[in-house]
């Protein structure tokens, strides 16, 4: 039995800002071997790992057992449900190359438009908005960037372009589950009407569904400009509005006045509908072909059950997640023997005031995101008539090709776990929200940093959600418009995760050069990072106070 530790934000010397510095050690030496050092993401993720480990212990206090048991509980977290839901949708995507109707799948992208950026725009924004909705967690960012490269599309540019779009779907990505995570985590240190357990998911949907839809009127113009720069945006301005303003239109409605989990679903295939219909009445002046000739001979007519084949995995997805998020089926699937809840072992935690910590492992085994995308893998294997042992090989396949991405997630995972129940994180957020007022505009970035460390914008939120809502409660701001910021900034830290990185990385061909794809998209998301801030500071502000619900 372990003795309780207690966590303390000052624990360096009595210092909170002395404690804060001490506690991005970790982060720093991360993105310092990531970016400057151009070394290995996995080597990166575990030499951050053992940093952290070693400032828990040292530094913090922590005991060497429960720091270890806290790596090892994010550790496994990192591969469930985050790498199984990955593993199992880019096995997916394997069954449909191996079955060839994949190459069917590009061909009617292509179909819509041969012009390069327009079909940048459906695929990585749209069709990527898409998977965002429907399982999150990297699984966009894996499908995308492999089906730009089928495209002719530079294996570098592949993974910019599909980086950058996964960023205004995020905080509604998985079914809504950022959002849906942050509710209760909030619910519980607020005493506003607002964010009460019955009102909580409904105003912070709707809350964030201000935000990030500002961000989405630009993403795509912004893609446009990655694949051919200025003569991109001036030839090709308008597809990339429409898809922008259509998303956006879509995202706020649906967040605001219909349902939190279907606001992705709603935007994407309103915005993919949308584009479709505009280029069969428009087309630019001139047609921006692929980076790289196309191996693959292009058909010119596939028959209709193969068009009907090469989508039917996606729908099957689509159906089953539908499914799955009707409260009846998700209240059954969340009670056993469909899910245990345990006490990590070898954790005993209570934060600064006192209070235990919560320590718990959720193993929804059959309601994971990966299970339904197994459950999908195998009916799509009926549809496409797959032999099982090619199944079995291309399943086998798949963890070998990401072998890399699976220790870097985990890694990371358990950096972000012992930096949290160390008190590190905590300490941060602390010292952030000493700047008062300006911590309005400064709230953005913690939910940034936790992405940015963690890859995943619900793992940000239980991070620093109860945080920002104390924060702003010291500095006299709105909890709900900080406790959103959260979510909100944290969409951007999204591409710079070492995770999604080693991704799309593995997905093009090009592991172990994750430094010069994040050399790539730092640039972009720092520029949105500071849109958001001016936005979240604005919104706090009687200039656009009214956006507040």
């Amino acid at each position: 039995m372990f003795d309780m530790f207690t966590q303390d934000p000052e624990a360096v010397g009595g210092s909170l800002t002395l404690s804060a510095l001490c506690a991005l050690i970790p982060l720093a030496v991360l993105f310092v071997m990531l970016g400057g050092l151009k070394i290995r993401a996995w080597v990166s993720g575990l030499v951050s790992l053992l940093a952290a480990l070693v400032v828990a212990v040292v530094l913090f206090g922590m005991p060497v057992g429960q720091s270890i048991s806290a790596g090892l509980d994010g550790a496994l977290f990192g591969f469930f449900p985050i790498m199984w839901i990955v593993l199992n949708a880019v096995w997916i995507y394997n069954l449909t190359v191996a079955s060839g109707h994949f190459a069917v799948l590009r061909r009617s992208f292509e179909r819509v438009s041969p012009d390069q950026r327009i079909q940048g725009v459906i695929i990585a924004f749209c069709f990527g908005a898409l998977l965002e909705a429907l399982a999150g967690f990297g699984t966009p960012v894996a499908i995308c960037t492999v089906m730009l490269m089928a495209l002719g599309f530079a294996p570098l540019k592949s993974a910019v372009v599909a980086l950058v779009a996964n960023t205004a779907p995020v905080a509604f990505g998985a079914i809504g589950i950022p959002v849906v995570t942050l509710a209760p985590i909030v619910a519980g240190v607020s005493d506003d009407p607002r964010l009460s357990d019955a009102n909580a998911l409904g105003t912070l949907g709707s809350m964030v569904g201000r935000q990030t839809p500002i961000l989405a009127l630009i993403v795509p113009l912004i893609l446009i400009f990655i694949i051919d720069g200025r003569r991109g945006l001036r030839q090709a301005w308008l597809p990339g509005l429409v898809c922008g303003v259509v998303f956006a239109l879509a995202q706020f409605a649906t967040a605001n006045y219909l349902s939190v989990q279907l606001t992705d679903i709603v935007a994407s295939l309103l915005a993919a509908g949308a584009l479709v219909l505009l280029v069969r009445v428009w087309s630019p002046a001139e047609t921006v072909a692929a980076d790289r000739p196309v191996t693959e001979e292009v058909a010119e007519h596939d028959s209709r059950a193969d068009v009907l084949k090469a989508y039917a995995p996606y729908v099957v997805i689509i159906v089953i997640f539908s499914v799955t998020a009707i409260p009846a089926v998700t209240d059954l699937l969340a009670k056993e023997p469909f899910t245990y809840v345990f006490d990590w072992p070898g954790l005993d935690i209570a934060n600064a005031a006192g209070d235990p910590v919560a320590t718990t492992f959720k193993l929804n085994w059959l309601g994971a995101a990966g299970t339904l995308l197994v459950i999908a893998g195998l009916i799509s294997v009926a549809i496409l008539r797959l032999p099982w042992g090619k199944v079995a090989a291309t399943y086998a396949s798949t963890y070998v090709e990401l072998r890399a991405a699976v220790i870097t997630v985990m890694a990371v995972l358990g950096l972000a776990y012992v930096m949290n129940l160390s008190g590190q994180t905590a300490s941060l957020g602390v010292w952030l929200a000493g700047t008062g007022g300006a911590f309005a505009i400064l709230s953005p970035i913690l939910g940034w940093i936790g992405t940015a460390v963690t890859g995943s914008d619900t793992s940000s939120n239980s991070l620093f959600g109860a945080l920002q809502v104390q924060a702003a409660a010291k500095a006299g701001l709105d909890p709900v418009l900080m406790s959103a910021a959260n979510s909100s900034g944290g969409v951007l830290g999204k591409m710079v995760s070492p995770q999604n990185l080693a991704i799309a990385a593995a997905a093009v061909g090009m592991s172990g050069q994750e430094g010069e794809i994040f050399r790539k998209v730092i640039g972009w998301s720092l520029l949105m990072l500071v849109l958001m801030c001016v936005i979240v500071g604005l919104q706090s502000t009687p200039v656009l106070g009214w956006m507040v619900p």
